[in-house]
């Protein structure tokens, strides 16, 4: 049995909770530092000791646990837990019956009723990610309640968070049978190959899905594609199955020549036909402006923060110098596809990164398509920052 602790909710606070906001944060409930249970229940008052939620305490960099229920009489146990899974396995039976795509989100935290973990779909096997050490004391009960729900062939896992040598596992292989790895899933009858047992990342991000198949269908025919920060080449895959002219993929990881190399050749594409680099993207647009080499089209998909030797990047304060370098390396009836994952701020402020890199430099622009998450990720309407992916396909006039 789970302690239960009570806590007040500061009073400037209380209407959003009230409303349904579902991170409970440092500044917004009294003396929550002074807890040190991770997983503890937390019972939500108003100063008057009136019942607001009911949640459960779990450190991570977005907060300090989660609201899941403003039922008073909920028990945050397998059956609770078995509900929510239940109710977003059926909002996701659509995917299940797609043939084309086997690989999706099935149960997205908050947007689902219970954050602070996530499951993945791959081919027959399930990938749950644990955010913080309040929420993975709760993985008995989730792993179990997935059990009498699905038929699955194995049970993956990913920490996501500081175990400080806590929790330890021989791997990530948590029930079932041990995959094959890489296993080969599909996105809308594209292959990736992806790894649930090595590291924190699997191989692909699937919340790009749609942009990658917009990608495919609709830009890249007969275009030269230069893909920035590109992991393991899956937009240049796609823009190569689209009939690309020529991709260039170019990120600073090493890994990311020989998981690319895997990517082109599980789809039968010639990787030596396609441009595979390792170097800094920064000094690659320095290379490419000094060659005057310019690209029809130009993807950004950087990590809100990264750090290399010479640079660093925020999404914050450095987008807007970003899209300035591509643009001025993308062919003047070109297009750039620019995206952020950062949580830190929405579409508006995104689209204020875009308008002020063409000001400064004089030139015009339209934007000609826009993505946020895809239907699989569900967000939750009370919590605006759970819907992170902001994508705009940036036309060049």
């Amino acid at each position: 049995m789970k302690p239960e602790i009570s806590l007040k909710v500061n009073e400037k606070f209380k209407a959003d909770y009230v409303k349904g906001y579902p991170l409970i944060l440092k500044e917004s409930v009294e003396n929550i530092e002074s807890i040190r249970a991770e997983g503890a229940i937390l019972r939500l008052t108003d100063k008057q000791g009136r019942f607001i939620g009911k949640g459960y305490f779990g450190k991570q960099n977005k907060g300090y646990g989660w609201v899941l229920t403003r039922n008073e009489r909920d028990v945050i146990d397998q059956s609770f837990i078995r509900g929510k899974l239940e109710s977003a396995l059926a909002k996701r039976q659509s995917f299940f019956d797609n043939l084309s795509t086997t690989a999706f989100r099935v149960f997205n935290g908050e947007g689902d009723g219970f954050g602070g973990f996530t499951i993945d779909y791959f081919a027959g096997y399930y990938l749950v990610s644990w955010y913080s050490e309040g929420v993975y004391t709760f993985k008995a009960e989730v792993v179990a309640a997935l059990s009498e729900l699905v038929e699955f062939k194995g049970i993956y896992q990913k920490k996501r968070f500081d175990t400080k040598g806590q929790y330890i596992e021989e791997d990530d292989f948590v029930a079932g049978e041990r995959g094959e790895f890489p296993l080969i899933v599909k996105e809308n009858n594209m292959n990736y190959a992806v790894y649930l047992n090595d590291g924190a990342m699997t191989g692909i991000f699937l919340d790009q899905r749609d942009v990658r198949y917009t990608i495919k269908e609709k830009y890249a025919r007969g275009k030269t594609v230069l893909n920035t920060f590109s992991y393991t080449g899956a937009f240049s895959v796609a823009a190569a199955l689209g009939g690309a002219a020529k991709t260039t993929s170019v990120d600073l990881a090493k890994r990311s020549s020989s998981k690319t190399i895997e990517q082109f050749s599980v789809n039968n594409i010639d990787y030596e036909s396609q441009d595979i680099l390792v170097m800094d993207v920064f000094n690659y647009f320095n290379y490419a402006k000094r060659k005057e080499m310019k690209y029809d089209l130009v993807i950004l998909d950087p990590p809100s923060f990264a750090r290399s030797k010479k640079y660093t990047f925020s999404a914050t304060k450095d987008y807007t110098n970003l899209m300035k370098e591509a643009i001025e390396i993308t062919e003047d009836d070109g297009l750039i596809v620019a995206s952020t994952n950062s949580a830190s701020f929405g579409m508006k402020k995104f689209k204020g990164f875009i308008d002020k890199a063409f000001k400064d430099l004089g030139k015009k622009y339209s934007i000609v398509e826009e993505f946020t998450l895809p239907s699989d990720f569900r967000v939750q309407k009370e919590f605006k920052e759970g819907d992170y992916l902001k994508v705009l396909f940036v036309k060049m006039q």
